[in-house]
């Protein structure tokens, strides 16, 4: 027996949906549907209120009965289940359903969504507490002198009327209104402004007025989902270059510029030839990559000098566990010979620090990586590259999960892949691991499922956090001189994560910080520095200027484990940094500015994000500035019931020494294969 959600439809206070019945049995009884809430088990029964024909029925639902408040939830996740009743049976059948996405307003600050699992079945997502002053629309283009936005027509129980695109300046001043737009079409609306009038070099952020039953409102336009495939340049009539952009907060912002004269033009075109031999050098580089690959098929034999190869994050560091495992191993083993694999770009630091290197895709590379006793890196090596039989692959990973990983990301969105390839790749690299480092019992239980790994766990705890359980105040301050960090003031920390929504194209992504530098430097700047740590993907977007002395970009130090050090409070949203700050016991911050937005068009959370984090969560800049008051003034977390119950279950283990642990594991290999 199969049931198939197939489609939906809203009007007024209900929704109805459409269900596809497969070999179900009949004469049935009654046929109800009971909605099923993942986090709270709460169900929610109603009959099958229509019924098509035999194999088609439809069954009428309140969306505002499947929210409800319980400590403050703003989401709930439902799973759909058939009940069949007949004279001698009764069965239960998970709702399946067909790959739609379909999202609506149920009020105001409230919606729903539909979509299906990573098995197939059906899942109805409710939101509340939504933002009254956004609205989010489908899609946004440039076309004929005109800004053309689609949105929807009406949000349960009042329709829309009277709506038209409203242009703003950094002074909150209309500078354009479009025209009232009546469309007829059922479901979505298209509004349009033209753009004749659009002032130059001044950024407008977009917004929609309309009027709500006998209420004018005006909402900030968002995109929850990237510009690509969205005509964002326009030349006009004018001779106005027009383009479209989105801020931090998924905002919508128009620019209009004086388009390109010839000179430029012809600066343009020297820009395109620079493009054009860049290409050629990513041929070059893909011709080079088949001629390692083919190196690699060969087959080597190993040294008879155990080598031990380290790599961070694909070369671009010499950092995190690997570095903390090859510190230790080469003071206490010297003789053993132990390399790094780098980027070009890392050469200037391992020659300062006297580590032997060797650069990656060279002939040289390939023949180090052939004939090594060890692996050890904490991403994922290429698949092309092969690994020996005789060569143990120690896999350290690069943090406690947070996002969902490998095979539990139901819908893949980053670019140059697909959701299928991904899987496949990740699974394929994973089990090429023979050696997994788990930091605790959960991330142990997520990297079994995500990796779909079946090889040894090494559950001693990451490496990289031994210098937060075996710091002193001295090295601290030390650090501190180092880093240029003056002694006498406080230092927030900010480390969000990137979005995988706001890339710009393969290979290149945007950034806006969500909170006010000037007003955090008018409010703290007298006794408190902020330091941010970006994502290295974002991390050249950003402009400080202005800011000496209060605000310190270290994106590009390598060595994140020293600026929890010098920190007295972390400000994350999704990254899972706060996993391994939590083990110096200071005060952590969310700032989840975009939160109903990551949470259902990017990857999803394997924690309940609302009520299992080890600090209070801001939901707007100003909560977050009274927040970093408050934190501040508390930087002691160990007596903090909430905090401590989150230390125990993802911080305990480790005791100071996962380094020599997996130090002993290496050499133990050694000895075991003589």
């Amino acid at each position: 027996m199969r049931a198939i959600l197939s489609g939906c439809q809203h009007s007024n206070q209900q929704s109805e949906l459409e269900l596809e019945l497969i070999n179900v049995p009949e004469p049935f009884a009654t046929l109800t549907v009971t909605f099923f809430e993942r986090q709270t088990q709460a169900t929610l029964t109603v009959p099958v209120t229509r019924m098509v024909n035999q194999h088609v029925v439809r069954v009428a639902f309140n969306p505002m009965d499947l929210q409800f408040e319980q400590g403050g939830r703003r989401d709930f996740s439902w799973e759909l289940y058939l009940n069949v009743a007949q004279s001698t049976m009764h069965g239960v059948i998970q709702i399946e359903s067909e790959a739609l996405s379909d999202r609506w307003q149920t009020s105001q600050t409230s919606s729903c969504q539909l979509r299906c699992d990573a098995a197939g079945m059906a899942i109805l997502n409710s939101h509340t507490h939504q933002s009254a002053t956004e609205v989010q629309v489908t899609a946004i283009n440039l076309v004929d002198d005109q800004l053309q936005v689609v949105g929807t027509r009406q949000v349960n129980p009042e329709p829309l009327v009277q709506q038209r695109l409203v242009l703003k300046d950094k002074s909150d001043q209309h500078v354009i209104v479009g025209p009232v737009v009546q469309d007829t079409r059922q479901g979505l609306v298209t509004l349009s402004l033209p753009l004749a009038e659009l002032p130059l070099d001044t950024p407008q952020v977009l917004y929609i007025r309309t009027t709500v039953g006998e209420e004018t409102v005006e909402r900030r336009v968002v995109l929850a989902r990237s510009l690509a495939g969205q005509t964002t340049e326009l030349v006009t009539h004018q001779h106005r270059l027009v383009m479209l952009d989105k801020r931090f907060d998924n905002a919508l912002l128009v620019t209009a510029s004086v388009a390109p004269s010839l000179p430029q033009r012809v600066v343009n075109a020297v820009g395109q030839l620079r493009q054009v031999v860049k290409w050629v050098a990513q041929l070059a580089d893909k011709v080079n990559l088949t001629y390692l690959s083919r190196l690699f098929r060969h087959g080597h034999t190993p040294y008879e000098r155990p080598t031990l190869i380290f790599e961070s994050f694909g070369g671009r560091q010499v950092s995190d566990s690997p570095y903390a495992i090859y510190r230790l191993f080469t003071r206490l083993y010297p003789e053993f010979n132990c390399v790094w694999s780098i980027n070009r770009s890392q050469r200037h630091f391992c020659r300062q620090h006297d580590i032997p290197y060797v650069i990656r895709r060279t002939t040289r590379w390939v023949r180090l990586l052939g004939k090594a006793s060890f692996w050890i890196s904490n991403a994922r090596f290429p698949l092309w590259i092969k690994k020996p039989d005789y060569l143990t692959y120690i896999q350290t990973w690069h943090g406690t999960p947070l996002k969902k990983l490998g095979l539990d990301i139901e819908k893949v969105t980053m670019p140059g892949t697909t959701t299928a390839r991904y899987h496949a790749n990740f699974v394929k690299e994973a089990n090429r691991w023979d050696a997994l480092i788990s930091p605790n019992d959960y991330s142990t239980q997520v990297f079994r499922t995500a990796f779909g790994f079946n090889n040894q766990i090494l559950k001693v705890g990451y490496p990289r956090n031994d210098a937060l359980v075996n710091s002193t105040p001295a090295e601290i301050t030390a650090l501190k001189r180092k880093l240029g960090i003056p002694l006498d003031k406080r230092v927030v920390l900010y480390a969000p994560t990137y979005r995988d929504n706001q890339f710009a194209e393969k290979g290149k992504y945007t950034f806006d910080l969500p909170f006010s530098l000037a007003e955090f430097q008018q409010r703290f700047g007298k006794d408190t520095v902020l330091i941010l740590r970006m994502h290295y993907l974002i991390a050249n977007t950003l402009d400080i200027r202005g800011y000496e002395g209060v605000v310190f970009d270290f994106s590009r130090h390598p060595n994140i484990s020293e600026l929890y050090l010098v920190s007295d409070l972390l400000i994350t949203d999704y990254s899972s940094v706060f996993f391994d700050y939590a083990y110096l016991k200071r005060p952590i911050l969310f700032y989840p500015y975009d939160y109903q937005v990551y949470k259902d068009e990017l990857r999803g959370f394997y924690l309940n994000y609302e009520t299992e984090l080890p600090g209070e969560i801001a939901h707007d800049e100003s909560q977050l500035l009274s927040l970093i008051s408050q934190k501040l003034a508390t930087p002691d977390m160990s007596h903090d019931a909430r905090f401590m119950a989150f230390y125990r279950r993802f911080c305990a283990i480790d005791d100071g020494q996962s380094s020599w642990k997996v130090v002993a594991y290496i050499l133990q290999q050694i000895e075991n294969h003589g």
